[in-house]
C-alpha cells in the first residue's frame, strides 16, 4: 500500500525530497536553536540585518531567553539602531539580573543615545565584575564628561592599575592628563609587533584619542582619530563596529566631512 501511494504521488509529479526539505524548513523556523545559529553565522559575515531578522523569529518563539536578546542587541546596535539595543540588553538584564553588571555593551549604548547618566552607572557597575580594562574607565569618563564637564570626569575617573593590553596604560595616561595624543601612538607603534597586533592597537590608539577630544570638547581632532580608527585600521571586534557608529552618526549630523 505504502510503494502504491508513492507511485501516485511521483506519478503526480510531486517531488517528496522537496516535501522533506520544506518540512525541516519549517521545523527550523520554530527552532530558535536553530535560528540562533544562524544569526551567529550571519554576525560573523558581517550582516547584521539578517541576524537581526532571524532573532525576531527566535525570540518570537522564545521571549524567555536571555542569550537571544542580548546578541540582538550588539545586531541592532551594529546596524545603528541604538535604542533597539538598549531595548535589548534592558531585557537580558531583565531575564537574568546577575548578567547585567557585565553589559558593557549596553553603556555604549547609552553613550550613542546620549543618556549618559545610565551610561556612567553602567560602567561603575561593569567596573565590580572586572576592575582592571581601561576601555570601561575611559567610556564612563566620556559619560560624566559630556553631561557634567570634564573637571569631573577627571576627579571622578575609575582607578585601572595594570591593563596589559598595549598602549592602554598609555591611554589612560592620557585621560588622566598625564600623556599626550602623540605619545600614546608612540607607544602603539614601538617595539616589535606583527601586522595585525600593530593594526590593532593604532585601531585603539585613535578610537579612545578621538573619544578623549570628543569629551574635551574638541570636536575637529576627535573627528580626525575617529575616522582613521574607522576607515584605516579595521578590526574585527565590536569596538570597530562603535567606531563605525560613531564615525556614520558624525556624518550623518554633518560633522563627519
Amino acid at each position: 500500500m505504502a510503494r502504491f501511494l508513492m507511485a501516485l504521488l511521483v506519478a503526480a509529479g510531486i517531488n517528496l525530497a522537496a516535501i522533506a526539505d520544506g518540512a525541516m524548513a519549517e521545523t527550523a523556523m520554530d527552532d530558535p536553536q536553530a535560528l540562533y545559529r544562524e544569526a551567529m553565522a550571519a554576525s560573523n559575515k558581517g550582516d547584521s540585518a539578517a541576524a537581526v531578522k532571524l532573532l525576531d523569529r527566535a525570540i518570537a518563539v522564545d521571549d524567555k531567553n536571555a542569550q537571544l536578546f542580548y546578541l540582538r542587541g550588539r545586531e541592532r546596535f551594529r546596524t545603528g539602531d541604538v535604542n533597539g539595543s538598549i531595548a535589548d540588553f534592558d531585557a537580558t538584564a531583565k531575564l537574568e539580573p546577575k548578567r547585567e553588571r557585565e553589559l558593557w555593551e549596553r553603556g555604549l549604548s547609552h553613550y550613542y543615545a546620549g543618556r549618559f547618566d545610565d551610561g556612567a552607572k553602567q560602567f561603575e557597575q561593569y567596573q565590580t565584575f572586572y576592575d582592571n580594562d581601561v576601555e570601561n574607565s575611559v567610556w564612563r569618563y566620556a559619560c560624566v564628561a559630556r553631561k557634567h564637564g570634564a573637571k569631573k570626569a577627571l576627579a571622578t575617573l575609575l582607578p585601572i592599575e595594570n591593563d596589559r593590553r598595549v598602549p592602554f596604560m598609555e591611554i589612560y595616561a592620557m585621560f588622566q592628563g598625564k600623556k599626550t595624543p602623540e605619545e600614546v601612538l608612540a607607544a602603539a607603534n614601538a617595539g616589535e609587533a606583527s601586522a595585525e597586533d600593530r593594526k590593532e592597537r593604532l585601531f585603539y590608539s585613535h578610537l579612545y584619542i578621538g573619544l578623549w577630544h570628543e569629551a574635551n570638547g574638541n570636536a575637529k581632532e576627535a573627528k580626525e582619530h575617529l575616522v582613521l580608527a574607522d576607515e584605516k585600521y579595521k578590526i574585527g571586534h565590536y569596538m570597530w563596529d562603535v567606531a563605525h557608529v560613531h564615525v556614520a552618526r558624525l556624518k550623518a549630523a554633518g560633522k563627519g566631512r
